[in-house]
């Protein structure tokens, strides 16, 4: 019906999304060190130590899955010690975009936000709404962020897909320009209905809002979708393609296209709709004008 309020239910509130906030939403990531960061640059700078020693084969058949208990044992340890490591180190611009997030995620969850969205399209239009939101703050506190889209078509290891992201462009060091990715729902990426406990242990290291660049990114989806494959074989399940790493990297360094709020309405980052604007066909001028008073005539 014309004219008609929308009223956004209780469950769309994009405060809802944020879940608590806690120190934990950020995982072990708010205890890094920056001194770490040369450590995590020498070499090669995508080495994480030994991050790229895992082999990773989406369709290799490992054969004998009778293996040794002290061998399982330690593949679970290295794999959780490698993790950690990676998720504790911190260069500065890291920590600086962090920090911001962290701050526009708290301001939301104050301000209690609804989603703007026209119609409920239940979860995922809370998270555009969030995305949209965050992106929004990150601009305003200077930082070059934009709302990013993956796309990727089918191959014969893994079909095709989108995914959308945030990512921030820094461009303060003139000698290269450094991407940092954030990802509002990391945890849930991973997260699998029948993985293991030990797989499931790694899971609950990760923080629910990753930020990072791009290659300590490249590190934990290496290292998790190794975990990932070892724990459908053991389990004796078939390994979704979705789960294998081609499709997993394509999710975040596929072929992207950005695109920024050029337009921010007033209220819109409060979370509060914009109010529709009239047309000059129906304006009704009485409303704004003041009365006038006029002495009437009798014409004869």
């Amino acid at each position: 019906m014309a004219g008609a309020t929308v009223k956004i239910p209780m469950q769309c509130r994009i405060s809802d999304r944020l879940g608590s906030l806690s120190p934990l939403i950020f995982g072990v990531l708010e205890e890094g060190d920056e001194s770490l960061e040369n450590s995590c640059n020498s070499g090669k700078s995508s080495d994480y130590g030994g991050v790229n020693d895992i082999n990773i084969d989406d369709n290799s058949n490992d054969g004998d899955t009778n293996v040794n208990v002290e061998e399982d044992k330690g593949f679970w340890e290295s794999k959780d010690q490698l993790l950690q490591t990676i998720l504790i180190r911190s260069s500065a611009i890291e920590t600086q975009i962090r920090q911001a997030t962290k701050e526009a995620v708290r301001e939301l969850k104050l301000a209690g936000a609804d989603c703007g969205c026209p119609k409920l399209v239940a979860a995922d239009g809370c998270q555009n709404c969030l995305r949209r939101e965050i992106c929004g703050r990150l601009r305003l506190a200077g930082y070059n962020c934009a709302i990013s889209k993956s796309k990727w078509r089918s191959s014969p290891d893994i079909p095709s897909g989108e995914h959308t992201f945030l990512e921030v462009m820094d461009n303060s060091n003139p000698k290269r320009e450094v991407r940092v990715i954030i990802e509002l729902n990391f945890r849930a990426e991973f997260e699998m209905a029948r993985g293991n406990e030990e797989y499931n242990r790694l899971i609950t290291r990760l923080p629910e809002v990753f930020v990072g660049k791009a290659d300590r990114l490249r590190a934990l989806i290496k290292i998790l979708c190794s975990a990932a494959k070892k724990c459908m074989r053991d389990k004796k399940m078939h390994m979704g393609p979705w789960r294998k790493h081609k499709y997993m990297q394509a999710k975040w360094f596929g072929s992207c296209t950005s695109t920024t709020s050029t337009v921010i309405w007033p209220g819109e980052l409060s979370g509060q709709l914009p109010k529709p604007r009239a047309s000059m066909l129906t304006f009704d001028f009485v409303e704004i004008l003041p009365v006038l008073h006029r002495t009437a005539v009798q014409v004869v």
